[in-house]
């Protein structure tokens, strides 16, 4: 396997990622790694790990979409652009939250690429390890932390996830993102 894209992507990720934590205050860095290892577990592609690895480095780190097409070329930046939202910073995040949803669903509806359904599934099931973790702790409350507070509208996120990647359905990260998601959302009745 030919890594210098994935050291790269690795080492640039860690620069871009310095000093931010995630939601639940763990070094942010943690979750593309993680995405990267779960995607990992579906191909041994350089450029579709490196695209894992950098998959938030334009949405969240204030890397522009030219300097991972500068850096990592056509195909890397293409990867990382299907996961990133749009997330209109003019705004207030819990006012678009609902409409940066549905267009990032939209767009895994219509895409026949099967390595951007992995990275999906990669980010998704990272994020699905996580809210499990904290709501097994606190049950519901776990929402309160996110831009959107009704866990209804999770479930509505991450089932639509899953109906979308059936194409990876005998793979063992989509049957343990389905086994979270249904741990997490069947067991909620409502408030």
């Amino acid at each position: 396997m030919q890594t210098d894209v994935l050291n790269d992507a690795i080492r640039f990720a860690v620069a871009a990622h310095a000093g931010q934590l995630r939601k639940d205050d763990s070094p942010f860095i943690l979750h593309p790694l993680e995405d990267a290892a779960i995607v990992g577990t579906m191909t041994n592609a350089p450029e579709i790990l490196a695209a894992a690895v950098l998959h938030d480095t334009v949405e969240d780190a204030g890397v522009t979409p030219e300097d991972i097409l500068s850096a990592f070329g056509q195909r890397v930046h293409d990867l990382v652009m299907s996961e990133t939202e749009n997330k209109r910073p003019a705004v207030p995040p819990e006012q678009t939250w609902r409409i940066r949803k549905e267009e990032s669903l939209q767009a895994l509806a219509r895409t026949d690429d099967l390595a951007v359904k992995m990275l999906w599934l990669g980010d998704k099931l990272s994020n699905l390890r996580a809210l499990r973790r904290a709501y097994d702790r606190e049950g519901t409350a776990t929402f309160q932390r996110f831009n959107n507070h009704d866990p209804l509208a999770h479930k509505w996120y991450y089932g639509t996830i899953l109906e979308l990647l059936g194409e990876l359905a005998e793979t063992d990260a989509y049957r343990e993102y389905s086994a979270h998601y249904h741990r997490i959302f069947d067991s909620y009745k409502g408030e």
